[in-house]
Formats: structure tokens, sequence, C-alpha cells
């Protein structure tokens, strides 16, 4: 798959405190690309590199082949998680003047403007200043100044913060939709959930160090166990029980159910399959639940942070 991002062995640190501890990350042209780390892992010192906000002390980035260069800022679009627009100034004049510094020409940008503001339903928001919106209304027009000059690459850190769950939803599609246009997208969050729904592809920075990486369907079934959530009914409960414990790892599960029914997680070993599970269970009782268990990336984030 070809990479629109790569970072070579890139190590930062600030005194006697190392940010970054040679990361390497290559990130695919059309994909959502998940940053995922605790709070001062060193995402956001990653992401200033990527904006030559601050330089790398060791490493490369390279961009579409080339490596980073000062003129590559006009083919990123980044939302820091910190918003940074002007207070006092009118959101129009902000938007043009913003889109300006991007490379578009003032009649470009009112149009690509018009777009954006009707298909936000935010028209009516042009000649207001800044600190007459919400924190949300003021999200949603630093979203339309980071997307508009249509960027090779969008940063986003923490997008949704702020957000009310149907504007959250709002623009979880647009940044989907802007993966379907062609555009690459770094998304770094804390919410695990919008990592399940929009990435392709994550890397888990760690104390500093990269500590897991890649698609995020394959990582799944690298963590999965092998177990499964069952609901079965029998009459005789205690015998069930006790036999399950004798050919198998079970484990409690609750999940809701309209059945008085015994519920488990059950593991089995790895020369096993979910259907000779099945065939087991079966000459037990009624089986009226049966469920692989998928680790969550929030599982996995959990599991691998606390493992290393």
């Amino acid at each position: 798959m070809e990479k629109l991002l790569v970072a070579q062995n890139v190590s930062k640190s600030f005194g006697n405190y190392k940010a970054l501890n040679d990361i390497s990350i290559e990130v695919p042209k059309g994909s959502i690309f998940g940053l995922l780390g605790p709070n001062g892992a060193g995402k956001t010192t990653f992401i200033r590199i990527i904006n030559q906000i601050t330089m790398p002390d060791t490493g490369e980035v390279i961009l579409d082949g080339e490596p980073l260069q000062p003129e590559h800022i006009q083919h990123i679009g980044y939302l820091p998680e910190e918003r940074g627009l002007y207070k006092s100034m009118k959101v129009g004049e902000q938007a043009l003047y913003l889109a300006q510094l991007k490379g578009l020409s003032k009649q470009e940008a009112k149009k690509r403007l018009k777009y954006w503001f009707e298909r936000l339903e935010i028209g009516d928001w042009w000649n207001k200043k800044i600190q007459e919106l919400s924190k949300g209304m003021a999200q949603k027009i630093q979203f339309v100044v980071t997307v508009l000059h249509q960027p090779k690459l969008l940063i986003f850190d923490e997008p949704f913060s702020g957000f009310d769950p149907i504007n959250a939803n709002l623009i979880k599609d647009e940044i989907l939709k802007l993966r379907e246009d062609g555009a690459t997208v770094i998304f770094s969050t804390h919410r695990m959930e919008s990592v399940e729904e929009m990435c392709d592809h994550i890397a888990l920075i760690h104390e500093s160090n990269k500590i897991l990486d890649g698609k995020l369907i394959d990582i799944k079934r690298a963590y999965k166990s092998n177990t499964y959530e069952v609901g079965l009914h029998t009459s005789d409960q205690e015998k069930v029980t006790a036999a399950l414990h004798e050919k198998f790892e079970v484990f409690p599960a609750s999940f809701k159910s309209i059945n008085n029914e015994l519920q488990y997680k059950i593991k089995v070993s790895e020369a096993a399959s979910a259907n000779d599970l099945v065939s087991y269970l079966t000459t037990q009782g009624e089986l009226t639940h049966f469920v692989e268990v998928i680790p969550s990336a929030n599982d996995i984030f959990i599991e691998t942070v606390q493992n290393n």
C-alpha cells in the first residue's frame, strides 16, 4: 500500500526529558490513521514535528515521497486540541484570512467557504465574532478552516472535544467523507469508540515509545483469545455448570436476555473451533446466545499499556 507519510527513527528530547524515542510510523494514503496513547505519551510532540512547529533531534519525516520541507505545510491541515481562533475577529473575515495563508486566492476561498457554510448550515455566522459563538460553534469554524485548502494530509487532535453528540456525529461523517474523497487523516483521540468507527490503522505510543501499530483489524485478530459469550438454557444448571468447568476455561458473563439461562464466557483451546464448542453446548441444553468476544480498541489500549 502506498504511503503518504513515513516517519523514520524520529527522536526528540526537551532537556533531560525524552519526548519521542526512535519512532517509526507509516501512514497509508487514503486511510484514517489513529495515533493513540495516554496523556504525555508523545503524540502531540510527533504531530508538532509533522507540522514543523518543532524539529526532531534525529530521524526523518517523508511526505508523499519527499523529505519534509517548509513548503509542505501547504499540503497539511491541522486541527489542534487547543483551538486558536482570534476571538474578536468576525467569522467570515477570519476564515478568509486563514484560507489565504494556506495559499488560496480570496475569490477561491470565498467559493469554498460558501460551500462549507451551507453544508454545515452555519451561513448566518459570517458576521458574528468568535467570542459570540459557543465552543462547539467555534470548533465548526476551525474544522472548516482546517479542511478548506483540500490538503493531502489532515491531522485532527481530539476533533470531537466540546461537541454535543449530534455535532460530533456530523463531524465524524465529514471526516469519513474526506477519506472517501482521497484525503489521508491522522486522528488523535482518547475516544476509543471513535477509533472503532473510523480508523483503518493505528499506532500506540506509550512513554515516548511506539509499542503497537498496524491495521486495526489485524491487531484485533492478534489479540482475540478464542473466547465466546454463551447463553445456555438447561433444566439442571448446577450439573451443566460443573461439566463446563471441567472441559473449558469458564468465566462469568452478563448480557441482556429475555431467557432464564446460564451466562458464561467460555475460552476454548487453539486447536478447537467455534463449531466444536457449539456441538458440545447443544448436547447440554438449548443454546440461546453465542457470540465471539472480539477485543475492542479500548481493551487493546488498556492491555498493551499495562503490559508495557
